[in-house]
C-alpha cells in the first residue's frame, strides 16, 4: 500500500466560534486524527487553522470544523490550499 502523501490546508471557520471552547476542540480534533499545524483566534471574530495531513485526516478534520464543539454555532467554514510547512505539533497560537 503506498505512503499517503503530506498536504496542508488553511481554514477559516466564521460564527460563533470564539469563547466557546473551539481552538481547545480543534487542538483536541488534530491530535486524535495525528495532524500538525496550528489554530488561532482572529480579530475578525472568526478561527483560523492550519494544519498538515494526509488528505484523508484533513477531509476528517474539516467534518469536525464544520460541527464544531457543543456551543459554537458554525455559520461558514472557507478553506484553501496552503503550502507545507515543517511542524513537529499542532498547537493553540495565542
Amino acid at each position: 500500500m503506498p505512503a499517503s502523501r503530506t498536504v496542508a490546508r488553511y481554514y477559516v471557520v466564521h460564527g460563533r466560534v470564539q469563547g466557546v471552547g473551539f481552538r481547545y476542540f480543534v487542538e483536541r480534533c488534530a491530535a486524535e486524527i495525528g495532524l500538525r499545524g496550528q489554530v488561532s483566534n482572529r480579530a475578525d471574530g472568526a478561527v483560523e487553522v492550519y494544519a498538515v495531513g494526509p488528505p484523508e485526516a484533513l477531509s476528517l478534520l474539516e467534518r469536525r470544523l464544520r460541527a464544531g464543539p457543543r456551543y459554537a454555532l458554525v455559520e461558514k467554514v472557507e478553506e484553501r490550499e496552503a503550502e507545507v510547512r515543517a511542524l513537529t505539533a499542532f498547537t493553540i497560537e495565542f
